[in-house]
């Protein structure tokens, strides 16, 4: 598994694919104890950079609604 960082401007999609493929490295072939903590940090930050989209999308879904229904 690579441990690159997140790419920038990749869709929700994308990243929720990404993050599939990391986990996914933990149970493989490949794990190895030594890359475990840094694959599971770097793992652990795309989550959060998919919640904070997932969180923005919600947002501005609501203030469609809410212009949309006024």
């Amino acid at each position: 598994m690579s441990n690159q960082e997140p790419k920038p401007n990749l869709s929700i999609n994308e990243k929720i694919t990404d993050l599939n493929r990391q986990v996914q490295w933990f149970y493989s072939d490949d794990f190895s104890l030594d890359f475990a903590e840094k694959n599971f940090k770097a793992a652990i930050s795309l989550a959060k950079d998919i919640e904070s989209d997932l969180n923005s999308l919600k947002n501005e879904i609501e203030i469609l609604a809410r212009d949309f229904t006024s």
